[in-house]
């Protein structure tokens, strides 16, 4: 893998300032270049004042997706803020809490919520087992040239020429609302693709070598990433949806790919031929930096706990084990905080590393090439009747069916795999959570910790791996000992595909265009309105609740996955569970302060201790004031789009966070729509910590830096932070204290 900085393309190579200039190519014609990429041509496109370099743009998609413990809060926070009907085709799936397995009734009143919301806006609603969120939307919304907005991080469909976002759920509220998806122009980095994968390495082994290269540099962070190059055309597009899924965990913004003939079968086969145009980048394109990928360099590749960037070749693994998982034993141990001890270095046996579970499942891995792949390397064989288990999630009830008609769901099965329904669970916690002290090899997305299900602070400690499907079935077929695809002979051709989507046309409620106003929304005692949030004060007084020194703080980490799923439609029972694997005295800890604050709103006089602080800041506070908790870390906000990340904060009377940087735009879009404050800034903080913000709402109306008067105990530290440039609509959403707020003053 090569990587070079800002390059110009001209006709498929990068071009030299010679070549350049003998092409007859002007500055001018070389400044414009950027427009030359194909992100550019839908960008602007759906910007309504059209895109610029450098400039802010404001987007309107084409669709919205969301799945089930995700919707069910956008209807709500879209209801009570006017909301009569959907503007746009929004797809609600179920396929998180599918399994209604946790919380008695809850999961499916949810369901029965999607469904007459679905009724009386006007949505489309996937009922559960039908298909994984990702799968449905490529197979009936994606189109080359369209873009969609998904409350799940995972939402790309760049393979089939569509510019897909994940981010929190008020950015779907405001599409919802007629606003605006407002971000700075991104840059626009090149993925050349040249040669082919060889037999046995499949989509995560190059999305795993991609995100090794990438994430820790942080130079795709936030931008574009844009496929092209004579290599895409060598690959299947499933193949391609395979990889373009995984860029979420590379940290860009959004991905987009060249479309050609294949993608234009892939439309005609699902009967949406005219869904497909060829997208290809202009004569000359400029690109922010270039990325180039031999695919026929790429070897079968694991992510080894607790990242997908924790990347090493499977042989690497392999040969040498000990030292390996010796040193990936050791970083996990430092991240646990000594709260469980891990020793991988245990999973070496006579010579080889065994695994005790495996799963191929979701918008990754379950897709119908991985599965027939999968299939043929386990024909004849068995998996064993040890320790070790192997679970399969096709990707859809269409996939399924082409699945059992070709006999890969036969084969799968005697060789003892476990073939279930379509459901997203194992990539999250929700299913297949593997025993204590076992490892797993998953192609699922993540393998952050404790998302398979465990709970370090109980002593339960299990961890996954992710590895390409092709790879896993290997292992599988050689007893849980970690096998390379690429070491075992299988008939690699994927018989085609016909698509037999009967189960939708049997269960899918399409209700776009015929919102039924006056049908009844139905709810389950756990769906509970949002609580009233306070609006900006003229100055802030924060109590420091939680301080996090790691490198990057995962929101599965701020809001675990898996069991708290379930009541991600009742704002306060669900924020009992924030931070509880990381930092388990916060909620208690917050709970003081909103105390302390209610008292404060109620008499207008502070605590003799924040009296106190006041004091010792030697700051003179004019006009309102409002007491609110607030949380440190480094660089928070990696991963999932969920916005109960920042939402669990808010309403347990969190007011702002303060970081070095944000891990990605959706953790800080979500901060801002939930009126929190996404401070930037090189202080040091401790749990306990007064930080005393005088005219924070000026500043923050005004753009101009904020000054910090950090009281701990009797010692005052003076610090500065700054937000990064916000639109004015974000500003007014901070100063009302959230969305709701905001639409409400606006009637």
């Amino acid at each position: 893998m090569k990587q070079y900085g800002a390059s110009y393309i001209l006709n498929g190579k990068i071009a030299t300032t010679e070549e350049l200039s003998a092409a007859g190519y002007s500055q001018k014609k070389l400044d414009e270049a950027y427009k030359g990429t194909i992100a550019y041509s839908i960008l602007d496109a759906h910007s309504v004042k059209g895109a610029e370099k450098d400039k802010q743009i404001s987007v309107k998609f084409d669709a919205l997706a969301s799945h089930d413990i995700t919707y069910v809060g956008i209807i709500q926070t879209a209801k009570a803020s006017g909301l009569t009907k959907f503007p746009l085709p929004y797809v609600l799936t179920n396929c998180h809490n599918s399994l209604c397995a946790v919380g008695g009734t809850i999961n499916e009143d949810d369901h029965l919520f999607g469904l007459s919301a679905a009724k009386k806006y006007g949505g489309i609603f996937v009922p559960a087992h039908q298909a994984v969120i990702h799968t449905y939307m490529r197979e009936c919304f994606a189109k080359c040239g369209s873009m969609i907005l998904g409350s799940d991080s995972h939402t790309r469909y760049g393979a089939l020429g569509t510019m897909a976002m994940g981010e929190g759920g008020p950015e779907l509220v405001k599409q919802l609302l007629g606003m605006t998806y407002d971000v700075k122009y991104p840059q626009v980095v090149a993925v050349m693709l040249k040669g082919a994968p060889k037999r046995g390495v499949g989509p995560h082994d190059v999305a795993i070598d991609l995100i090794g290269e990438v994430f820790k540099k942080g130079i795709v962070k936030n931008k574009v990433l844009e496929f092209i190059g004579e290599g895409v055309t060598n690959l299947p597009v499933e193949y391609r949806n395979g990889i373009d899924v995984m860029t979420t965990e590379t940290a860009c913004l959004s991905s987009v790919w060249q479309t050609d003939y294949k993608v234009k079968e892939y439309f005609a086969v699902r009967g949406r031929a005219d869904d497909y145009k060829k997208l290809e980048p202009k004569e000359l394109a400029y690109y922010d930096a270039v990325i180039e990928i031999d695919l026929s360099e790429i070897e079968p590749m694991i992510a080894l706990p607790f990242h997908p960037s924790n990347a090493y070749k499977l042989a690497d693994l392999i040969n040498n084990p000990g030292d390996i998982l010796s040193e990936t034993s050791k970083n996990m141990n430092e991240l646990l905080g000594g709260k469980v001890t891990v020793d991988l270095t245990k999973k070496i046996k006579n010579g080889g590393v065994y695994v005790e579970q495996a799963v191929i499942a979701g918008c990754a891995g379950g897709t119908f090439d991985n599965i027939c792949e999968s299939a043929s390397i386990l024909k004849g064989k068995s998996i064993g009747n040890g320790e070790f288990q192997l679970s399969v999630y096709p990707g859809s009830q269409p996939v399924f069916t082409e699945l059992v008609k070709n006999g890969a769901v036969a084969t799968l099965m005697q060789a003892g795999a476990s073939v279930r329904s379509c459901f997203c669970g194992p990539c999250f916690g929700a299913g297949d959570v593997p025993a204590n002290d076992c490892l797993s090899i998953r192609h699922t997305t993540r393998n952050f910790e404790s998302r398979e299900g465990s709970k370090p602070l109980e002593g339960q400690i299990s961890s996954v791996a992710l590895m390409d499907a092709r790879s896993i079935a290997a292992t599988a077929a050689n007893g849980g000992r970690l096998t390379s695809a690429t070491s075992v002979d299988y008939d690699a051709t994927i018989p085609p595909y016909k698509h037999d989507d009967s189960s939708y046309k049997s269960r899918v409620f399409n209700g776009y265009g015929k919102a039924d106003v006056k049908a009844p929304l139905r709810y389950g005692p756990n769906i509970a309105d949002w609580p009233a949030i306070p609006a900006l004060a003229d100055n802030a007084i924060y109590r420091v609740t939680a301080v996090i020194h790691d490198p990057v703080t995962t929101t599965d980490e701020l809001i675990p996955s898996g069991e708290t799923s379930s009541y991600r439609s009742n704002p306060l029972r669900l924020a009992e569970f924030a931070l509880s694997r990381k930092v388990p005295e916060y909620v208690g800890r917050c709970k003081v302060v909103k105390k302390e604050s209610d008292d404060y709103m109620a008499s207008g006089v502070f605590s003799d201790e924040l009296a106190a602080a006041v004091k010792i800041s030697g700051v003179t506070l004019k006009g309102s004031s409002l007491i609110t908790s607030a949380i440190y870390a480094v660089k928070p906000g990696d991963g999932s789009a969920r916005e109960q990340a920042a939402s669990c904060q808010r309403v347990l009377g969190a007011g702002a966070n303060f970081a070095v940087e944000y891990a990605t735009k959706r953790y800080r879009s979500n901060l801002i729509n939930w009126g929190m404050i996404p401070y930037l800034t090189q202080a040091q903080f401790e749990v306990g910590d007064v930080v005393i913000v005088p005219d924070v709402k000026e500043n923050l109306l005004a753009d101009k830096p904020f000054t910090l008067y950090i009281v701990r105990g009797e010692k005052v530290i003076k610090e500065s932070a700054v937000v990064d440039k916000l639109t004015d609509d974000e500003k007014t959403i901070i100063k009302e204290g959230c969305l709701i707020n905001y639409y409400a003053k606006k009637k």
